[in-house]
């Protein structure tokens, strides 16, 4: 059952397994998608992962359930996953952020290295530098592209909720190795979309996202998973991070685009769960 924290200002909606006397663990997921996404899909992936850790899900200000509130910084996203891990009382954590939800674990990483066990990297970067490469993927894919369009979405000039959706619906078929258009649909249908919060992230936050500098800062183990085809935060930004974290492994997934956690679902798993039975054990968790 979900459930409402309320922390720095906003009312935040998140799910959590409950804290069992026997788990491992707990990890707490960062979905991404600014404005596009919410705690459901990493609840669904991840959720087998409860039979040995602990398992909270929530909706980022601005996402999903959650209320919003202006500032969408990298900072304020960071300052609510304390606020959270605090409130909940959670100690030290392990942090799984997948696509934008990356850059914050990696944010949170080198503003709060003291509150973490381990970070499960998917499908991230610590850069904007792979941006055009994503654009020029999208245009020369066959798909149909209004590169208006594509652009006012990779800049954060969405109009309304509408436009957003519209403009979603063009890179949608990009996601997945195999396509699946009556699950596309369904998908496209129940995305909570909130052109604001996009907006936001795209037009102040990420024109400035560059923390590759900083990442031998991050100790801690982090793995690093991507799908081999995907094409918003293509391989090389995950082989860059992995050339950059002192303490990482990479770990690619030949079948999948942007969503192996979903593609691949029992690899994925199994990849999380010996990562974590070895590194956790090494810090004596």
């Amino acid at each position: 059952m979900s459930k409402s924290i309320e922390v720095n200002g906003v009312k935040l909606i998140y799910d959590d397994s409950g804290a069992g006397q026997n788990h491992k663990a707990t990890i707490v997921t960062l979905h991404g998608g600014p404005g596009m996404s919410s705690r459901a899909g990493d609840w669904a992936a991840f959720g087998p992962l409860t039979d040995e850790y602990r398992l909270i899900s929530y909706d980022q200000r601005g996402n999903g359930e959650s209320e919003g509130a202006e500032p969408y910084s990298h900072a304020q996203f960071v300052a609510d996953l304390e606020a959270l891990r605090q409130k909940l009382d959670l100690g030290r954590i392990v942090v799984l952020g997948g696509s934008y939800g990356g850059f914050l674990a990696l944010e949170y990483a080198l503003a709060h290295p003291q509150n973490l066990q381990a970070v499960i990297l998917r499908d991230t970067a610590a850069s904007n530098r792979f941006q055009d490469t994503s654009k020029r993927r999208a245009m020369d894919s066959g798909f149909p592209m209004d590169e208006a369009s594509l652009d006012r979405m990779f800049s954060g000039q969405m109009r309304d909720n509408d436009d957003f959706r519209a403009s979603f619906a063009q890179i949608q078929p990009l996601y997945t190795v195999e396509r699946d258009p009556a699950a596309e649909a369904e998908r496209l249908a129940k995305i909570p979309f909130r052109y604001q919060t996009h907006n936001w992230a795209f037009s102040r936050n990420q024109p400035n996202y560059d923390i590759v500098a900083r990442l031998p800062e991050i100790t801690v183990p982090v793995l690093v998973t991507v799908g081999r085809h995907d094409w918003i935060t293509p391989l090389e930004a995950s082989e860059e991070l992995a050339a950059h974290l002192p303490n990482s492994e990479l770990v690619i997934f030949k079948h999948s685009g942007h969503s192996p956690q979903l593609e691949e679902q029992s690899l994925y798993l199994e990849i999380v769960r010996g990562f974590l039975t070895r590194h956790l054990s090494a810090v004596g968790a």
